[in-house]
């Protein structure tokens, strides 16, 4: 496991330990033995090596997978280039995909009914927009 404070290399640091809290993963760090020394922690990223994720369920993703991803809608066999995911919103409910097209920037929720297939291989999100979707934004 790694620490990393953005725009600097990331550091590597053991686990003692790991357990859940209050629907939260709580990480012992080595060498991190109070409060204080912990509160010091803040902002920095904890990384870990792509082999070492815990592998998700149907249907769940990692934010990082569909970064960069190609987004396109196949209506009878006929499909059309959207755009490419920029960033993944998280908003405690359906998170937005922020999608830069030619015609600017379109939020799209991340919603089955909506992102009907994703395929993080072949770095490709089709999509079945309800009407007028990809135009509120543009």
């Amino acid at each position: 496991m790694f620490l990393e404070n953005p725009g600097t290399a990331p550091q590597p640091i053991k686990v003692e330990n790991v357990w859940s809290h209050k629907g939260r993963v709580v990480i012992k760090f080595s060498g991190v033995d109070s409060i204080d020394s912990a509160s010091r922690l803040k902002g920095l990223h904890v990384l870990i090596l792509a082999e070492e994720r815990m592998p998700l369920p149907p249907n769940h993703y990692y934010l990082w997978e569909l970064q960069g991803c190609r987004v396109v809608t196949d209506r009878a066999g006929r499909r059309v280039e959207v755009g490419t995911v920029t960033d993944i919103e998280p908003t405690g409910g359906v998170d937005v995909l922020h999608v830069a097209t030619s015609r600017g920037e379109v939020l799209i929720p991340l919603a089955q009914a909506i992102c009907t297939k994703i395929d993080t291989e072949a770095r490709t999100i089709f999509i079945d927009p309800p009407d007028d979707l990809l135009d509120l934004n543009a």
